[in-house]
């Protein structure tokens, strides 16, 4: 069967799209949709992370921001507490991101890069 064909909706059964959802995730974790994934704390080939200084909306403090972050939730934290050890500040994880106190985006740049990623400056 294509997947054009695949059933929706039954009034026996109700609505499949959430038991399909479910058996994709399944397979996605075992590697059956995507493909192989890249190895733990290296970046996806061809992803870059943006590094930017930001000051809207912390009252005129400046903040450091590391985004488009291609690792999961899990490592994206182990990420955040390295670099906030390194530059010796506070910060915080959030999705994708993660956010420092102050501006360290040379220090950050250096060591994402020492640790085999690839960082940019973005914005102004």
């Amino acid at each position: 069967m294509g997947r054009d064909s695949e059933l929706v909706w039954s009034s026996d059964g109700g609505d499949f799209r959430p038991e399909q959802k479910r058996e994709a995730k399944k397979a996605k974790r075992r590697g059956g949709i995507s493909g192989a994934a890249p190895p733990p704390g290296q970046a996806p080939a061809g992803s870059t992370i943006k590094v930017k200084r930001e000051t809207s909306g912390r009252k005129g403090k400046t903040a450091t921001t590391i985004s488009e972050i291609p690792l999961g939730e899990a490592e994206t934290k182990a990420l955040a507490k390295k670099l906030k050890q390194h530059c010796g500040v506070g910060g915080t994880a959030r999705g994708s991101s993660i956010e420092l106190q102050g501006d360290h985006r040379d220090k950050v740049i250096a060591y994402l890069e020492k640790e085999g990623h690839r960082a940019v400056k973005a914005g102004g």
